[in-house]
């Protein structure tokens, strides 16, 4: 292995491989995809399929995200084993009040799972409420330009394989505060989420490299944040859960431009 993919094991392996139109025999670098279960107070709740890596950041973010908990301190202790083989369990132990809400809440619903919404039982279950958030923050434009290239330096992973999402959070001033990446983009921005949690950060915006879907959106505003770039499109079910909730929605956010979806007063020049 190169000095880059010893650094990234486990979540990084070689397999063999042959090259288009030779007889050549090589090697290539691919991630380690695993099961990752997250059980509450002794309870599976779901199986997510991800890197191995980061996985306490991941069961704080998801935990927020998903709303199965309203705040950090309902979290009170977060512990990562090795099961079955190469899967990993998130074992988070919660609140009395936060798992009654989980346990209620779980008697309607089957639990999440990679794609979005195919472990939802019910319909009404997929689209959940989310906060109204107040505007209490400002972006300085003349700083976008840094930001892409921030997406490349926590994207160690991606430039070796070519396989991961990236989510980066950005301090008011334009500097990257930390950056995450996974196979799935849902798992890469709980990741962040859980870390700006655990870090206690609340100022700034939110970088993913992916597009910008409903459930993407949805998993930001429950966890506070008012500002959201993305590299790709959004969907228009994001783009109206975005103008309800109150986030500014940028989109298509490259090197020489960017669409703005919602809640511009946000972005100052």
């Amino acid at each position: 292995m190169t000095d880059l993919a010893q650094a990234m094991h486990p979540a990084v392996t070689r397999v063999p491989v042959y090259k288009h139109n030779t007889r050549v025999k090589t090697e290539d670098y691919v991630v380690e995809e695993v099961p990752i279960a997250l059980v509450y107070n002794g309870i599976s709740h779901t199986v997510m399929m991800g890197l191995p890596l980061m996985l306490e950041a991941f069961g704080v973010g998801f935990s927020l995200s998903e709303g199965i908990v309203r705040d950090r301190s309902d979290i009170y202790d977060v512990e990562v084993v090795e099961a079955c083989g190469l899967g990993r369990e998130v074992r988070l132990t919660i609140s009395s009040e936060a798992f009654l809400h989980f346990k209620t809440r779980r008697r309607a619903m089957l639990g999440r799972t990679g794609c979005g919404i195919c472990g939802i039982e019910s319909l009404n279950d997929a689209i959940r409420p989310v906060p109204v958030l107040k505007q209490t923050q400002n972006f300085d434009m003349r700083n976008y330009q840094g930001l892409m290239a921030q997406l490349g330096h926590f994207q160690k992973i991606g430039a070796l394989t070519g396989c991961t999402h990236a989510a980066v959070w950005v301090s008011p001033d334009g500097m990257s505060l930390a950056g995450t990446e996974d196979v799935g983009r849902h798992v890469a921005l709980d990741k962040l989420l859980g870390m700006r949690a655990l870090e206690g950060w609340h100022d700034g915006a939110l970088i993913v490299s992916s597009r910008a879907s409903y459930e993407m959106v949805q998993k930001a505003a429950m966890c506070g944040v008012e500002i959201m770039f993305a590299v790709s499109a959004p969907t228009a079910l994001a783009v109206r859960t975005a103008q309800r909730c109150g986030i500014t929605l940028v989109a298509f956010a490259r090197d020489k431009g960017f669409n703005v979806y919602t809640h511009p007063e946000r972005l100052i020049e």
